[in-house]
């Protein structure tokens, strides 16, 4: 290990997530429908995107209703009420609107907008959620806050690009919400999959490779493609997205990140249980088998939700703790990359 490496290491943080929850909405939206829209044959989703299905939006939805619901969930999920929340972390790609930020608007959603609760966004897109975990757990076990939610809120289907069929047949919409909260010290986990642990988290890592910034981009919405500038043209504002060149530098710095992240990531899981990857798409997820991951420890959504950016992650989350993938005491890698172009990991103790 380098001296760069040891002062980027992380000490052990005792927090739990204590509750999960989720809101799909109700339009499912089939890949033959979306296939037909591009002018694509049959199948074609399904075979290179590993896409049957996916939820979009309704006109008049908003990322901040769809924030409020999975918020609700996941609170009550902790046996806890809104009044117990002192943070609210928004950590989507998807903004409602450039100004404020998606926390002031979930809050006045939750009809807590006139209460004062500290909140505040983390935007690194796909990667939102992971990195407000990073953030918020530190600022638990610093003893600034006992009782965050962190939210990740997505309409994504409102920039897609149809001429472009790779990022057409991938996305989808969706929210999901973790309420996390210290660690309770004392007794330890019990239960299948159990080492006598409380729940924590072990270890995470963040890695920005900025040489890949174009590979996946809206360009539109900021200054630099302003809407009143008149070179910004419709185009400027959709999802655009290299797929092949993005494959290709994650598969050039994945083994790296992983051996930094946790020694032995590259060549298998060892002691992990579940892993719960980011549904960047199905090249990305057939990209863990060369790790030596076995597939039936890693967790998947895509087919039934697509690429739901921030989403993602946190909904695969969910759905691996309701379905009985993930059980306390458990260890857990969740991991992604995100546009950037980013890579980020943490082991957790469920």
């Amino acid at each position: 290990m380098t001296d760069h490496d040891r002062r980027l290491a992380h000490p052990s943080l005792a927090v739990r997530i204590a509750g999960l929850g989720a809101h799909l909405p109700p339009r499912i939206v089939s890949s033959a429908e979306v296939e037909a829209r591009c002018g694509l044959p049959a199948g074609w989703a399904m075979r290179n995107n590993g896409v049957r299905e996916r939820r979009w939006a309704a006109p008049g939805d908003t990322n901040s209703d769809y924030a409020a619901t999975a918020v609700r969930a996941a609170v009550a999920d902790a046996g806890l009420a809104l009044a117990d929340i002192d943070l609210l972390v928004f950590a989507s790609g998807t903004p409602e609107q450039a100004i404020p930020d998606g926390a002031p608007l979930t809050l006045r959603a939750l009809g807590l907008g006139g209460v004062g609760v500290a909140g505040f966004s983390v935007h690194a897109t796909c990667l939102s959620f992971l990195a407000a975990l990073d953030v918020v757990a530190g600022l638990i076990a610093a003893g600034r806050y006992r009782t965050a939610v962190i939210v990740s809120a997505e309409i994504a289907s409102i920039g897609i690009n149809f001429d472009q069929p790779e990022g057409a047949t991938l996305l989808g919409d969706g929210a999901a919400a973790a309420v996390v909260v210290p660690a309770v010290g004392g007794a330890p986990t019990s239960g299948a999959g159990t080492r006598g642990c409380t729940s924590r988290i072990e270890v995470a890592r963040f890695e920005a490779y900025g040489d890949g910034a174009a590979l996946t981009e809206v360009r539109g919405g900021g200054t630099r493609r302003h809407s009143t500038n008149p070179a910004t043209v419709p185009a400027d504002n959709l999802f655009h997205m290299e797929g092949s060149a993005l494959l290709r530098l994650v598969r050039r710095h994945g083994p790296g990140f992983l051996e930094r992240l946790r020694p032995g990531l590259s060549s298998g899981l060892g002691d992990i249980d579940v892993v719960i990857p980011h549904q960047a798409s199905l090249a990305g997820l057939r990209l863990l088998g060369r790790f030596g991951w076995p597939e039936d420890r890693v967790v998947t959504t895509l087919e039934r939700y697509g690429n739901c950016v921030a989403a993602s992650l946190p909904l695969t989350l969910w759905e691996a703790v309701r379905t009985g993938r993930l059980v306390r005491g458990q260890r857990a890698l969740l991991v992604g990359t995100g546009a950037g172009v980013s890579m980020g990991g943490m082991v957790v103790i469920y």
